[in-house]
């Protein structure tokens, strides 16, 4: 039996999807040019990095070639100290994370940071 996560969606079908997200934003990778290096539609690359489809193993290996790292990475089975616990990923699928991920290391001042992150948690007690 799978793990489903508040979503009905498979937590493994996530964690691949945000691997992958999180490898072709630092590729500076679109979701249409992964599409089309794996001869699918970009709404379908989007449905595989939400975890909403799962991404059957000829096209994750297609993918790990594409993203330029391996299956095993994808998949969260690569022991080295490159891949980011499951949670790290699992927060990057929030809507906007990346984005405040590159918004907050651009901010150079660490007081600056540090007063970013404290308005983060306050505003996530609510």
């Amino acid at each position: 039996m799978t793990d489903r996560d508040a979503d009905g969606l498979d937590t493994m079908d996530r964690a691949i999807g945000a691997r992958v997200r999180a490898r072709r934003r630092s590729l500076n990778m679109s979701q249409s040019d992964l599409a089309e290096k794996l001869g699918v539609s970009f709404q379908q690359v989007q449905k595989y990095e939400r975890g909403a489809n799962r991404i059957s193993g000829s096209t994750l290996v297609a993918a790990a070639q594409a993203l330029q790292t391996s299956v095993s990475w994808l998949v969260g089975e690569d022991g080295g100290s490159a891949a980011p616990p499951d949670e790290a990923f699992a927060a990057l699928m929030t809507p906007g994370a990346m984005e405040m991920l590159e918004a907050f290391s651009a901010v150079r001042r660490p007081r600056a940071r540090q007063a970013l992150l404290a308005l983060a948690r306050e505003m996530g007690k609510e």
